[in-house]
């Protein structure tokens, strides 16, 4: 059983800086697509950064040159650095693996396990 934990959240001034943790059990995403994803109040889950495989990465316009995805060696913890955070980054935070592909890896629905998300709230 494939289970996801993100910590690392909580509240910080616009320009400060967060660092995620995803922590995977039952698996690793050595093989798999790593997504972080998040959800606004009242807006649908977007994506923000994804590792492909631990070869590529890739990053939402919005969140590009300041968010930086990384795992451990294992595979079996992912964080994602949040730099220069803005109060439109406030939302809760998920992480999700599944065996995507390179073409679905910003779509949610491609993701088949998920954590139970993490509150980010960036005061201006």
């Amino acid at each position: 059983q494939v289970q996801l934990v993100e910590s690392g959240g909580g509240l910080v001034q616009a320009g400060g800086s967060l660092r995620l943790s995803c922590k995977v059990s039952g698996s690793t995403f050595r093989n798999s697509g790593l997504g972080w994803f998040r959800q606004a109040a009242g807006s649908e889950r977007e994506f923000v950064a994804a590792d492909f495989r631990g070869t590529q990465q890739y990053y939402a316009d919005s969140v590009k040159g300041r968010f930086t995805i990384s795992s451990d060696n294992s595979k079996t913890t992912a964080y994602l650095q949040m730099d220069t955070l803005k109060p439109e980054d406030t939302a809760v935070y998920y992480c999700a693996v599944g065996r995507v592909i390179l073409s679905s890896i910003r779509n949610p629905n491609a993701y088949n396990h998920w954590g139970q998300g993490t509150q980010v709230t960036v005061s201006a």
